[in-house]
């Protein structure tokens, strides 16, 4: 992304909008608040239709432990409109993102895995595991692998 002050939408998609895109949002917007940088804006949405369903209770209580904000969080689903309007699509897993190019051809060219920005990004395997009904192990090593990867995604802002 190139720096500068005209504003900047990021839209982070997963699977369903439960765990990871949730989590990726609301830690997003408090390292931007902490940064200073109102003119990025960051939201979600899930390639499922899941009908507004609630968050998942796990990443919930994980995001508040750790001190983000866990509220009022209900799934969306990714629309033509979302893809047109972002100007950075970030996605969990590389099937995600191969998936939104073949319905969103149009988005080509502003698709990244959200792991690619992390420090890893080296490593072969990009992407990162939906932990839903599994373990808090899996819930903190992908609370973990998006913290780290916003990160990098930040010095690219």
């Amino acid at each position: 992304m190139v720096a500068g002050a005209s504003e900047k939408k990021i839209l982070f998609v997963c699977a369903g909008n439960l765990c990871r895109s949730f989590m990726a949002e609301r830690i997003f917007r408090k390292q931007l608040r902490q940064r200073a940088l109102p003119y990025v804006q960051a939201e979600s949405a899930g390639l499922l239709d899941l009908g507004g369903a609630d968050a998942d209770p796990q990443a919930v209580a994980l995001l508040r432990e750790k001190g983000f904000d866990d509220s009022m969080h209900r799934s969306r689903t990714l629309t033509k409109d979302l893809v047109a309007n972002a100007d950075l699509i970030v996605v969990m897993e590389r099937e995600q993102m191969e998936k939104i190019m073949r319905q969103y051809p149009e988005a080509v060219g502003k698709i990244r895995l959200l792991k690619s920005f992390s420090a890893d990004a080296g490593q072969t395997d990009l992407d990162i595991e939906d932990p839903h009904g599994r373990s808090s192990y899996d819930y903190r090593t992908c609370f973990s692998d998006i913290y780290f990867s916003l990160e990098g995604l930040l010095r690219c802002i």
